[in-house]
């Protein structure tokens, strides 16, 4: 690589940061899809933990079984992991007990979304949060930035994905439900537009107070979810965790604003080491034509000599 080579990329590192930075509000402000959304709604009182959707969503992504806990013998995932993008776990503390199904929450606003710099992680028009791999340089800001913990990264793979669920989007294209919905034999999970999912959730919750927590967890809760759930155990034994009203993408972007001045700081560093190559490749060029001009000057004495 020669040195204008060196600076082009310089310069060009500079102007993708700055793009980059200038773009993240912008994203995240823009990628809410206009009317209702999808989703999913999960009503924990309904699950008997078969795990039948745990086995369709590995078939259905086409997904190698996790069997690492079972030696080998059958599926097992004991978490979400790059080879699980929907899994079934069990709470239980004496006689209370409960079974939880655990995959992407497709945020209305998603800090997923709001941390990749590149866009690699969007909505989609049925608000669908789907990755892009064209776009994802692996920087893996993503899984700090899920509240979550859902987004996992294909360390084995020597060409690397960002492994979570995206509502079996190939399957909606085709007129099919997603993986998980449709071989649940109890109806623990349905799927539909998130408006129609909330008034269900209410109903249920409205008919049967005894049964359930008086509270459709993901209605608010981070700014508000497509994945819903209803449950007659606390969801924070479920694992979900206490977030508030306020989108976590909020605080995603307040850092991005108020620590690195919108990335300001990788473009200064760009900007200084350009600089400092084009310094360098000037004082290099005199050198050369000092250099130069001594050479002819002795063959000319030389010359002279003879």
């Amino acid at each position: 690589m020669n040195r204008r080579s060196a600076l082009k990329m310089l310069v060009s590192g500079a102007a993708a940061t700055a793009v980059a930075a200038t773009g993240s509000d912008a994203r995240a402000a823009t990628d809410k899809p206009p009317g209702d959304v999808v989703g999913m709604l999960y009503d924990a009182t309904l699950c008997v933990g078969c795990k039948a959707c745990v086995a369709a969503c590995a078939k259905a992504n086409g997904l190698d079984p996790d069997t690492s806990w079972s030696s080998g013998l059958y599926q097992a995932p004991v978490s979400l992991n790059a080879r699980t993008k929907n899994i079934i776990k069990l709470y239980r503390e004496g006689s209370e007990q409960s079974y939880v199904k655990s995959q992407c929450m497709h945020c209305l606003d998603p800090a997923c979304a709001s941390a990749c710099m590149l866009g690699a992680l969007s909505k989609d028009e049925r608000g669908i949060v789907w990755w892009n791999g064209d776009l994802c340089v692996g920087c893996r800001y993503c899984q700090v930035a899920c509240p979550y913990d859902v987004p996992k990264f294909e360390w084995n793979s020597p060409t690397p994905k960002i492994v979570k669920c995206e509502l079996c989007r190939g399957r909606l294209d085709e007129g099919d439900l997603p993986a998980c919905v449709d071989v649940c034999p109890r109806n623990a999970v349905i799927f539909g537009t998130r408006s129609e999912l909330l008034k269900e959730a209410h109903r249920r919750l409205e008919r049967y107070p005894d049964l359930y927590i008086q509270k459709v967890f993901g209605e608010n809760d981070g700014g508000g979810t497509q994945v819903l759930y209803i449950s007659h155990v606390d969801f924070g034994k479920l694992g979900l965790p206490d977030l508030g009203d306020r989108p976590v993408a909020e605080n995603v972007r307040m850092v991005q604003r108020n620590i690195y001045w919108g990335f300001a700081a990788p473009v200064a560093a760009y900007a200084a080491l350009a600089v400092v190559v084009r310094r360098n490749i000037k004082h290099a060029k005199a050198g050369s034509n000092d250099e130069t001009r001594t050479q002819e000057g002795d063959v000319i004495d030389e010359h002279s000599t003879n």
